[in-house]
């Protein structure tokens, strides 16, 4: 079992993924993925891009994503890439604000079609997307929170142990 994080747009989601990664205790591999722009901003981001790459180095293991802003995009182009491989997957404030029509519509069909198997954690008031825009995405809980930060370690935890 792969577990991959995939973090925020932001290069300030680069501390959530290492305390992600540094607090998760799963069987099997950790692999936080860090975004190319962070160091070279003449990088282009491409979430379906993205989900190729991690695809590869999937490696036709079962995995488990955690994803956070944008990260939850890429996250659902990586679940419709590879639905049988897809073990559980966390999405963490899904950044509806930001995104498109149909960027959105790829997200929510991601979430719907892992039934149980996906969790959404929305900050109730979160700037980028409140939970009142996404809680009929899937299996969705709310937390009490202005912000966009999503240092939920236990929820994780509890929810990819078997």
């Amino acid at each position: 079992m792969v577990t991959f994080i995939l973090p925020g747009y932001s290069i300030k989601n680069k501390e959530w993924l290492e305390e992600t990664a540094k607090n998760v205790k799963l069987d099997g591999q950790i692999r936080p993925v860090y975004w190319d722009h962070w160091d070279d901003p003449d990088q282009k981001f491409n979430a379906k891009e993205k989900a190729g790459l991690i695809e590869r180095h999937s490696k036709g293991e079962q995995i488990n994503i955690i994803a956070k802003s944008i990260g939850t995009l890429v996250a659902a182009e990586i679940i419709s890439k590879l639905p049988n491989q897809i073990n559980k997957v966390i999405l963490c404030g899904i950044p509806v604000n930001d995104l498109n029509e149909r960027e959105i519509e790829i997200i929510k069909k991601a979430a719907s079609s892992l039934g149980e198997n996906v969790l959404i954690i929305q900050n109730d008031e979160d700037p980028h997307g409140a939970f009142n825009q996404i809680k009929n995405f899937g299996n969705t809980i709310s937390k009490t929170s202005n912000n966009h930060e999503y240092l939920y370690f236990e929820d994780f935890q509890k929810f990819l142990t078997p």
